[in-house]
């Protein structure tokens, strides 16, 4: 999913600081849902990929929604596994 949003022109989120009040408070929540696809995101992040904002695409909505259930789907994995491990579910 994370391969195919950004081929779709998605946008991985980040507070880059220049942001001022509510609007560094409002790319909080996309940029954590970003920083759950984990080493992909850190790749991203190193080569700069990935954060230029292509509004332009057609596809760029479906980019942005493919990039955050990446992250998302890792999150609701790790919650998983977290449960098996701790014998709350089997």
């Amino acid at each position: 999913m994370f391969a195919t949003g950004l081929a779709l022109g998605g946008h991985l989120f980040v507070v880059s600081g220049k942001e001022q009040g509510l609007s560094a408070l409002i790319q909080l929540l996309p940029m954590s849902a970003n920083v759950g696809a984990g080493l992909l995101y850190m790749v991203c992040w190193l080569t700069n990929t990935g954060f230029a904002e292509n509004a332009q695409r057609m596809t760029y909505e479906y980019g942005n929604t493919f990039l955050l259930v990446a992250g998302l789907l890792n999150y609701l994995a790790m919650l998983d596994a977290f449960d098996i491990a701790a014998g709350r579910k089997e």
